[in-house]
């Protein structure tokens, strides 16, 4: 029966107000299980808080146990365990590498047994590549085999925040008003500039028509004055007969004698 490789990774954080002593027990719990730490890193953010990352490699049986310790260290703020299934892969590599072995044993007879120069310097350049594919189907087993025998365990370790200033019920602070104001302000300048986005281009075509009106205005030709003709007015009876409009140029003459006839003569009676 095939033995099955499995390889195993964890990813844990934790938070804890004594991460140096979170970390020195997860030292303590690798090297026990017989494993040992890989990396390890610390750094302080601009809030104060210290974060520590650590990798730790422990034997595949024990990798269980280890996380196990470890999620007591603090409160546990995110936990990820994954296990890749290799045995085939494994199993490929192996026989990839006894079969490289066994082709640069042949080339290594050959070459024992050639005279020609030419022949020997054939070989050597294939015995060249050969051992070349096999120093890399090597290091593939060696990874695996690590992989395999030894889990990966990420720990994160941080620190908690500072507890916020509480504030008492009903009180209200110079910044929470100001930022209240400031929200307030830039809510109506964004609704002002919608509507003014919104009515700006009626009111350039607005714009546009009156100004096409005043130009055509300007240049259509006027129109001419009508001149006033004479105006008759009727002639009522008994009264004085009204004057009669002449003509520019013209003399005036006097009215007939309403009793003379017309030839010149006075009438009788």
């Amino acid at each position: 029966m095939i033995r099955p490789h499995v390889i195993r990774t964890g990813t844990l954080g934790i938070e804890t107000a004594e991460p140096q002593k979170a970390l020195a027990a997860a030292r303590t719990a690798a090297e026990g299980a017989g494993g040992y730490v890989g990396n390890e890193s610390t750094q302080r953010g601009k809030d104060g808080r210290m974060a520590s990352t650590l990798t730790l490699r422990v034997p595949g049986e024990r990798f269980d146990a280890v996380i196990g310790a470890l999620e007591g260290g603090g409160k546990l703020l995110n936990r990820k365990v994954e296990a890749q299934d290799v045995t085939e892969k494994v199993a490929d590599v192996d026989s990839r590498v006894k079969s490289q072995q066994a082709s640069v044993a042949r080339v290594r007879e050959m070459m024992d047994k050639a005279t020609a120069l030419g022949d020997v310097v054939m070989l050597e350049g294939e015995l060249s590549r050969r051992q070349s594919d096999l120093e890399s189907l090597l290091a593939q087993q060696t990874a695996l085999k690590d992989q395999t025998s030894l889990a990966t365990i990420t720990l994160a370790v941080s620190e908690p925040p500072p507890p916020a200033a509480e504030k008492k019920d009903g009180e209200t602070g110079f910044g929470d008003a100001l930022a209240a104001g400031w929200s307030v302000f830039t809510t109506v300048v964004r609704y002002l500039l919608l509507a003014l986005a919104a009515v700006l281009p009626f009111a350039v075509a607005a714009a546009l028509i009156a100004l096409g009106f005043r130009a055509h205005r300007r240049l259509r030709p006027a129109k001419p004055k009508p001149v006033a003709g004479p105006t008759w007015v009727p002639r009522q009876e008994g009264a004085a007969p009204a004057p009669v409009a002449q003509a520019p140029g013209t003399a005036s003459r006097p009215d007939p004698d309403p009793d003379s006839d017309g030839s010149g003569t006075d009438r009788e009676g």
